[in-house]
């Protein structure tokens, strides 16, 4: 194999396929629930490439964190991610292949880490 077809084939690799930037995975473009695969699904870690989800449009490139899981009128779970960089806030939808316990984690996270004594609850 020449020099120039092995790295062709890197290349059409890569656009099937990205390196998380904070866990390493290697992640498959594609994802079951979803055209859009914008997430790690091992640690949910994203990267800040979109304005609006699939256009590539960002220029920033961050990484973004995975802050909470909102819940969709129809009971979809979305992931709501931070730009470690600018402080952009996106929702994401999840993929049906994303690692649960993270997913577990970031749902149960306001009961873990309450901003008051549930205590308090009991005096109402």
């Amino acid at each position: 194999m020449s020099r120039n077809t092995s790295r062709r084939a890197r290349t059409e690799a890569r656009a099937q396929s990205f390196r998380c930037l904070h866990c390493g995975l290697d992640v498959s473009m594609t994802a079951p629930g979803t055209s859009h695969r914008n997430h790690c699904p091992n640690c949910l870690w994203s990267r800040h490439l979109d304005d609006t989800p699939g256009d590539r449009a960002a220029d920033c490139g961050a990484r973004m964190e995975p802050l909470a899981i909102s819940v969709k009128g129809d009971g979809e779970w979305v992931l709501v991610h931070r730009c470690v960089h600018c402080d952009v806030l996106h929702a994401n939808r999840t993929a049906g292949d994303d690692n649960a316990l993270p997913l577990t984690r970031l749902a149960v996270r306001p009961l873990a880490q309450t901003p008051f004594p549930l205590e308090r609850l009991g005096a109402l």
